[in-house]
């Protein structure tokens, strides 16, 4: 029996025992990972496409995606949304930058059926004119509400700073695009990179072998036979611009520069550092924006990954008369980063917090692929968060002082103000 009089023993985090999927090659470039240790019944399958926004320019690849399913020659997209309705299954798509999902969510034995609807419905799509203008009518209507609001502009324009070399990554949708894009522009793109654009297939779920052979063998039609490949030269404009909106009562603020994934030396340290500026509720630049002085009601920084590099962002909205505090507090952050030594004791806690949240991440058998297929897309397996493990561990206050000097010099920045 547990004795409550007791308080638990703390013991030091030195490494998880991480499953790995099993890795079934379709083709020499093209894998299906499946994860099978799941106790209940539920099931979830992934496709990954070649398909995000930079295979295609004004907004074809939102427009493909979002219309994956609108029918084919035998059906209309309202059966093939009974179809998988019927049989309990909840469909997901998204595009982003680089590539194109779908995801689905069902029980273990709809998988086939739901599986083989999907199939079916990418492979024969025809983007039938009539779903064709209602769903641009649709998407039209979200983007007019969306232009209304200063984090949308903000993050457009942040994109363009962001990848200001690179045409293809600082693109973004506009309100004439929808008047340049044909049916024939969408089955063009649909046949080169869904027909054949499949880069990755995904299964979590206690699904039998012959059925996971039969995914596979389904898949390998959709294989391209060249890889997909991804620009790693990419280069902030550094330079401040600001957006009026008039009647906004908020202004949206972005602060970054593009910087790096996984692959590059730094990348865990800086995790510890951008935890310790704004990745968590005790985050400084929450202490300071947020708590101390009441600018806004959140306020916080990350890193995104590339297939071939990343960039640093800082995010927030604040009434307008504080923008310019706002920003000033920013710089502030980053500035003390830069001159004064980390406490011991501030750093411990986020030490404790990162490894916390490291464990939480590996809950369970969706959230341990999820980890793998983070690591696997940077060619790295699971041990890497053992590595990171380690250098959370070892960090010290020097190196984030060191960290902070090379990175979060604000004259490297983008910094955009809408409001």
């Amino acid at each position: 029996m547990i004795n409550r009089k007791e308080q638990p023993v703390i013991k030091k985090i030195e490494s998880v025992d991480f499953l790995a999927p099993k890795k079934l090659k379709i083709t020499p470039k093209v894998s299906l990972f499946h994860t099978k240790n799941v106790k209940d019944e539920t099931t979830r399958f992934d496709l990954y496409f070649d398909a995000g926004k930079v295979k295609a320019e004004n907004g074809i690849a939102s427009f493909v995606n979002g219309l994956i399913l609108s029918g084919t020659k035998e059906k209309t997209s309202v059966q093939i949304n009974n179809d998988i309705n019927g049989l309990g299954g909840f469909y997901e798509s998204g595009v982003s930058i680089e590539n194109a999902v779908i995801s689905m969510h069902c029980l273990r034995e709809n998988i086939l059926p739901i599986f083989d609807t999907i199939i079916d419905a990418i492979k024969n799509a025809n983007f039938p004119e009539k779903e064709v203008t209602e769903y641009f009518s649709d998407s039209k209507q979200r983007m007019k509400i969306n232009s209304e609001k200063v984090s949308y502009l903000a993050q457009k324009k942040f994109q363009k700073l962001l990848f200001a070399n690179n045409d293809k990554y600082s693109s973004t949708l506009s309100l004439e695009d929808y008047d340049k894009v044909s049916v024939e522009d969408l089955k063009e793109f649909h046949k080169k990179n869904y027909l054949k654009g499949l880069t990755k297939v995904v299964v979590v779920g206690n699904v039998e072998q012959n059925k996971i052979t039969h995914l596979a063998e389904s898949c390998s039609q959709f294989i391209a036979d060249d890889g997909a490949t991804f620009s790693s030269e990419l280069k902030n404009h550094s330079t401040e611009e600001r957006i009026e909106k008039k009647g906004a009562i908020q202004s949206a603020i972005r602060v970054g520069r593009t910087l790096f994934n996984k692959n590059h030396p730094d990348y865990l340290d800086f995790l510890v550092l951008n935890t310790i500026l704004g990745d968590y509720f005790g985050s400084r630049l929450m202490s300071n924006i947020r708590e101390d002085k009441g600018y806004t009601y959140g306020i916080g920084s990350m890193i995104s990954e590339l297939q071939k590099t990343g960039y640093f962002i800082v995010a927030t909205e604040v009434g307008h008369e504080v923008k310019d505090a706002t920003l000033q507090e920013i710089k502030n952050e980053f500035k003390r980063l830069q001159d004064e030594i980390v406490a011991e004791e501030e750093l411990q806690l986020v030490k404790n917090y990162m490894l916390g949240q490291l464990l939480k991440s590996a809950d369970g058998p969706y959230a341990m692929m999820d980890l793998y297929l983070s690591a696997e897309i940077h060619g790295k397996n699971l041990n890497f968060y053992n590595k990171a493990i380690e250098s959370i561990q070892a960090i010290s206050s020097e190196r984030i002082k060191e960290l902070a000097v090379k990175y979060l010099d604000w004259k490297e920045m983008s910094v955009v103000v809408v409001g």
